[in-house]
């Protein structure tokens, strides 16, 4: 099988970035900009940008304007700041991604110089995350690997959430590619269940796989993965 039939998708949090450091990077660079823009104290921030965005997503906001504007209204009014007009919440969003990106760096150790080496192999490299198409636009480009990338499919781009077979389907289909010419790499057994009873191939990145997993193949770190896909091309050719 050519090396171009076969396309790859990353999951990015848990795959190319460690999303607990994120986290902690971006609160504290949080803290530090609408510190220093708003007044209020640095943990104040931090302790607000934790709680609205955990409440904004699980109410399933739509990762749009309204999204932006309810994140800096809700953190200014636990802060207790003055509450800008909405184009100023958008213009300090912007603002304050711009800055927060710049600064945070959470890759897994060996992940770029992977998805940089898979992608000088000549495979077609798109995401397949829970994130929108915007964060993964920022963090590839933080990464310094944006264009090594294709699609970068969230659930904004093909109006599905990442949470049944459905989600990969949708993928599959707007790229026009069978299930069997796709190889899904993330480290929740439960996308690779999903990618699997589409036709997918699979690959789990875990320190410890669990008893039962239905990957195609198992490994610990993104860094492993330009050395074992060849595994996966053989069994394809099978």
């Amino acid at each position: 099988m050519a090396l171009s039939q076969l396309t790859v998708f990353l999951d990015d949090d848990g795959v190319m970035n460690d999303n607990v450091q994120r986290t902690l990077q971006w609160q504290q660079r949080a803290s530090e900009f609408f510190t220093s823009v708003l007044g209020g104290q640095p943990t104040t921030w931090s302790s607000a940008n934790d709680i609205v965005s955990e409440r904004l997503l699980a109410n399933r906001a739509n990762l749009d304007h309204g999204y932006i504007i309810s994140w800096i209204q809700g953190m200014c009014e636990f802060v207790g700041v003055a509450i800008p007009a909405e184009e100023e919440c958008i213009n300090l969003a912007q603002r304050a991604i711009v800055y927060i990106t710049q600064h945070v760096n959470a890759s897994f150790p060996g992940a770029i110089d992977a998805i940089r080496a898979l992608y000088a192999q000549g495979y077609t490299l798109h995401t397949a995350s829970a994130e929108s198409s915007h964060d993964l636009t920022r963090h590839l480009k933080s990464m310094g690997v944006h264009d090594c990338f294709g699609r970068l499919y969230g659930p904004d781009l093909i109006d599905t959430f990442k949470e049944s077979a459905s989600y990969y389907e949708r993928i599959f289909a707007d790229l026009g590619i069978a299930p069997a010419h796709a190889l899904i790499v993330d480290d929740s057994p439960h996308a690779i269940r999903w990618a699997t009873e589409v036709g997918a191939k699979t690959v789990l990145v875990c320190d410890t796989p669990p008893p039962q997993t239905q990957a195609t193949l198992h490994i610990r770190s993104l860094a492993e993965l330009p050395h074992y896909i060849h595994q996966i091309e053989d069994l394809i050719e099978v």
